[in-house]
């Protein structure tokens, strides 16, 4: 039932995006805590989109678009990977013609709707007080968007791109780089069977942190990264000489899946764009491979030298989370009910510098995170710069203050 006086309050939360390990543990967290402290919980089912299909009316059956969080529920699911509460990348500020409710279509007809106005009676109709979205860029950028209409809004940042702007680390990056490093290196005996070039796509559409944590923990032997357009001959001529020195005769090559060749474009499997104006990138890795093969006689005295081309895609943000993706997550929960028992929103809880802290909300928005290229990627060599690691965050290169 909706509109339930409970002795603090109540507490919405979702998760948006695409699924990473971590969610569900932060989930927990949230939930525990806030029942301990006195409130009741709900989780926004499939991210936004539970608060713009829903039917404000007690009879009607909602249960695809939220439901009541008890400690038995989320305990089940805490020690699990993706998100039992499921996620879209739902922008309720922009809204497809064809994606309005049946209910509200005959309020909303335009070619792309705002939606705002029913997610906010929503929200009231559930009698949420505070909203914990956990979610990328994307998510949370819609999460600055209700705290600007007076929402009180404490947001958790999970991307495996690691790249929202404000904190050193997202939900989901550090079992991405495990499973990354684990796949490549089970990968290596194939292309060392063969003697050939392995090329490996990875996640990231803007930040190449994807890539180069990897390469600097010694799984590949270059990376591409979407912060510095490849020049094809060059890293074709890297590879070969690497391949050379190899006693097994293969080379690695990890490329983020917004990397793009000199003067090229991202690569995207098709011209349709999400909620969010993104175009699905895939395809970059085959195009990688095919030039390599290409141009390698060049290099090679004249003879070719194929390629193993994997694209890692969703084996790096299935199953259970690391420990540290177990770990994070339960803090930020908890961060964020700090927040919340001393009356504070518009936050994004935050690591920075190894220290838990929080942010202004809109820092989402302010600013983008990527690779600095300059002080943490070697243009020539195509691979991580090694320099100083004293007084370094434990990732490295992912704070913004350097």
């Amino acid at each position: 039932m909706a509109n339930i006086n409970v002795k603090k309050g109540v507490i919405g939360i979702l998760t948006g995006g695409g699924d990473v390990p971590g969610l569900n543990p932060a989930i927990r967290a949230v939930t525990f805590r806030a029942l301990r402290e006195g409130y009741e919980v709900i989780g926004i089912r499939r991210g936004w989109a539970g608060l713009v299909d829903m039917v404000r009316d007690e009879k009607h059956d909602n249960s695809d678009n939220y439901q009541r969080l008890s400690e038995d529920v989320v305990n089940r699911a805490g020690r699990t990977g993706g998100t039992f509460l499921h996620s879209s990348r739902t922008n309720p500020g922009r809204v497809s013609k064809n994606s309005v409710p049946e209910h509200l279509k005959g309020q909303f007809n335009a070619e792309k709707n705002d939606l705002t106005p029913e997610v906010l009676k929503n929200l009231a109709w559930l009698g949420i007080e505070y909203m914990i979205p956990i979610g990328g860029d994307d998510t949370l950028s819609y999460g600055v968007r209700l705290y600007q209409e007076g929402v009180r809004v404490v947001a958790i940042p999970k991307t495996m791109d690691n790249d929202v702007p404000g904190t050193d680390y997202c939900i989901g990056f550090s079992t991405c780089i495990t499973r990354t490093i684990q796949m490549t290196n089970s990968l290596r005996t194939s292309a060392g069977s063969h003697e050939r070039f392995m090329v490996l796509e990875v996640f990231g559409r803007y930040a190449g942190f994807t890539a180069m944590l990897p390469t600097m923990a010694g799984a590949a032997n270059r990376c591409v990264i979407p912060e510095h357009n490849f020049d094809i001959e060059q890293l074709t001529e890297l590879l070969t000489h690497d391949r050379k020195k190899n006693p097994s005769r293969y080379s690695i090559v990890l490329v983020s899946e917004g990397a793009m060749f000199k003067g090229g474009e991202m690569i995207f499997q098709r011209d349709a764009a999400d909620a969010f104006g993104h175009k699905k990138l895939g395809g970059i890795g085959d195009l990688v491979s095919e030039e390599l093969t290409a141009h390698s006689p060049k290099f090679n005295n004249g003879k070719k030298i194929d390629c193993i081309n994997q694209k890692l895609g969703y084996l790096v943000r299935c199953g259970d989370p690391d420990a540290i993706d177990s770990i994070v997550p339960m803090a930020y929960g908890n961060l964020a009910l700090d927040l919340i028992l001393n009356r504070i929103h518009g936050r994004l809880v935050v690591l920075k510098n190894g220290r838990y802290d929080n942010m202004p909300i809109d820092t989402v928005t302010a600013t983008k995170k990527v690779v600095n290229v300059k002080e943490h990627y070697n243009i020539e060599r195509l691979r991580p710069v090694y320099q100083s690691f004293e007084m370094k965050p434990l990732f490295l290169m992912t704070s913004e203050l350097g």
